[in-house]
């Protein structure tokens, strides 16, 4: 019996080689990134997320929009026509956790930014219907009714500066103050309308 044979009717000692294979080929791969100030270091110019813009942020994640929309544009040219400059590692360091995704039932958001009107995003968000007829995307009008009162912002900030995120102890302490009384709806608008605008002010 040969080698190959040993391992083909042991499913048992090919899952074990299997996992091997597929750790060491992913270990070389990623590996190198972790020490290439391309993806490590912000690009040129970028912000860390105001305190509105981080509570959208959260609500963006709360109501599953990454499970429609990819936030990654690829570097291929039926990508790169249809939604900008390909997205690049400094775009992403201080988003924890990074929100690229894979699903596109929606379009991508990476480079949305400035893209529409905020009155747009607004009519949007409420009934997309209002603004897209064949959308299939669901209405959030609860967004509009939601206050926000700025009782966990400045901890968030706190929370990401451990992280490496350069808030400073002033932006921390006015947090509260920048998002309370503000609706659900101006934070995550306020997101949406930051999102891919590093780059293209590296253009």
């Amino acid at each position: 019996m040969s080698k190959h044979d040993i391992i083909e009717k042991n499913i048992g000692l090919m899952t074990i080689l299997m996992v091997i294979a597929v750790s060491i080929g992913g270990l070389v791969q990623i590996v190198p990134l972790f020490f290439q100030d391309v993806v490590n270091e912000p690009v040129e110019g970028m912000k860390p997320y105001t305190a509105l813009q981080l509570e959208g942020r959260d609500i963006y994640i709360r109501e599953g929009c990454v499970g429609c929309h990819s936030q990654m544009v690829r570097p291929f040219r039926a990508e790169t026509e249809r939604y900008g400059h390909y997205s690049v590692a400094g775009e992403s360091v201080w988003d924890h956790p990074f929100l690229w995704g894979s699903k596109r039932t929606g379009p991508d958001l990476a480079r949305v930014g400035g893209r529409y009107s905020d009155d747009w995003q607004r009519a949007h968000l409420y009934n997309p219907r209002n603004v897209v007829p064949e959308s299939k995307m669901p209405a959030y009008p609860w967004l509009v009714e939601n206050k926000l009162d700025g009782r966990h912002t400045a901890d968030k900030m706190s929370a990401l500066r451990t992280l490496g995120v350069p808030y400073t102890d002033d932006d921390i302490a006015a947090a509260r103050d920048a998002v309370k009384g503000k609706t659900e709806m101006d934070a995550i608008v306020a997101y949406l309308q930051v999102l891919g605008t590093s780059i293209k002010n590296t253009r």
